[in-house]
């Protein structure tokens, strides 16, 4: 199966795709423009709501509507039919620099919320990224669980919720992780390479798990998604028909549907261009509920 483009949404930064079962439908984010946006399989309609700032992940409360990380911290965004968005602060984040926000994140198995910082200015170098993990109930500002960071992405965690995933996309980097998870404390150690980016095409961007437990990376800049078994042996790579594929997600009435959302580049000045889409895939593999935060 090719890739299908199912939202010529032409986002900045498309990111965070998110499959929702009850309403037969994908969410995600164009992070600059603050935009939630939600995509319906049986009309193939789309909403929007606008956040008061970048939006950058989100995942399902369980208390009803979504727990998203933006700029200066983890927030609660409800959506309504009428177009209007609330938000709520929860916990605060001290960045390092001004310049900073959440970048990619997700729920643990357990429901802990996990998400990376990042600084903006990409060109900047800076190490100054770090993982946060929010749990219900906690203040800000969070401790930061990983530092010298530059931009934290390709978050996952294994089936038994045992292995977190992490990758730094920048291009000085281009790493993807493995860590021992404590379930119970939701603690990451023994931190190992489980992938060098460098010896493949693409830098590593946002990440899914299927129901193997293989770890699926979009290649930003290559026009690829990767799937490598848990051993770290690249199995598979499926092209989209653009060049920054940047986070995938299983959805599907069978799960069974690879959702990828991209970026378009400010200087593409191509009007035919497909980036900034979302677009679906046959992996020829079922994928795992995406878990919601527990409140």
């Amino acid at each position: 199966m090719q890739a299908e483009l199912i939202v010529d949404a032409r986002n900045a930064v498309g990111e965070c795709p998110v499959w929702v079962p009850d309403e037969n439908a994908l969410y995600w984010v164009d992070i600059p423009a603050g935009g939630l946006q939600r995509w319906r399989a049986e009309s193939g309609q789309v909403d929007t709501w606008t956040a008061p700032q970048m939006l950058a992940c989100i995942t399902r409360s369980s208390a009803g509507g979504w727990l998203a990380g933006m700029e200066s911290g983890f927030f609660h965004l409800r959506p309504h039919d009428d177009g209007s968005l609330d938000s709520e602060l929860l916990a605060h984040v001290d960045h390092a620099r001004t310049d900073m926000r959440l970048n990619d994140g997700r729920c643990d198995r357990q429901g802990r919320f996990w998400a990376g910082s990042m600084v903006l200015n990409m060109g900047a170098n800076a190490a100054d990224g770090m993982l946060y993990r929010y749990s219900a109930g906690q203040r800000g500002p969070l401790d930061a669980q990983l530092h010298g960071l530059m931009v934290p992405n390709g978050l996952g965690f294994s089936p038994d919720g045992k292995t977190m995933y992490l990758s730094d996309s920048h291009p000085l980097v281009q790493q993807i992780w493995a860590f021992d998870y404590d379930i119970d404390s939701g603690t990451p150690s023994n931190r190992r390479v489980f992938v060098d980016m460098n010896h493949f095409n693409g830098r590593p961007d946002g990440a899914a798990i299927d129901a193997d437990g293989c770890y699926w990376i979009c290649a930003n800049d290559a026009g690829l998604i990767h799937r490598f078994t848990p051993d770290g042996r690249l199995d598979r790579s499926l092209t989209v028909p653009v060049k920054k594929p940047s986070m995938c997600a299983f959805g599907g009435s069978r799960l069974d549907t690879l959702f990828v959302t991209s970026i378009r580049p400010g200087d593409d000045h191509d009007q035919q261009s497909l980036a900034g889409g979302v677009f679906a895939l046959d992996p020829g593999v079922k994928g795992l509920p995406e878990p919601q935060f527990k409140e």
